[in-house]
């Protein structure tokens, strides 16, 4: 459990490397992403072009952990996620559930209000 967690804790922090690569080694091969408001993407190779479309516009990003537990093989981590997309910061709070396999992430969900997001943008 506590494995678990730690690799969840990495993964957050690797965010800030905005490294599309790294970020989608932490995934097993049939990994999937579903960031809420969309629908899932599954596989590495989808969710490197996913990221890679995400992060487009990103200059930096921080993601502070307020909260994590983790129970066998799921880990809740609650976050501020503090990116800057060109010069315009965007605080998005989020809680990312993830379902762990052989020390990879097999399932990770993303739950956030995207009007928060889209508001930030377009002030």
């Amino acid at each position: 459990m506590s494995d678990n967690v730690e690799i969840i804790r990495k993964f957050i922090a690797e965010w800030s490397s905005l490294d599309v690569g790294k970020l989608v080694d932490y995934f097993t091969e049939d990994g999937t992403y579903h960031n809420m408001p969309l629908g899932p993407v599954s596989g590495r190779d989808n969710l490197k072009a996913f990221i890679t479309n995400f992060l487009a516009n990103w200059t930096s990003t921080q993601w502070d952990i307020l909260n994590i537990i983790g129970h066998g093989e799921v880990v809740f981590a609650e976050r501020l996620d503090r990116t800057k997309i060109g010069e315009i910061a965007v605080d998005l709070p989020c809680c990312g559930v993830f379902e762990m396999q052989n020390g990879k992430i097999a399932v990770w969900r993303d739950y956030f209000d995207m009007a928060t997001f889209t508001n930030a943008l377009s002030k």
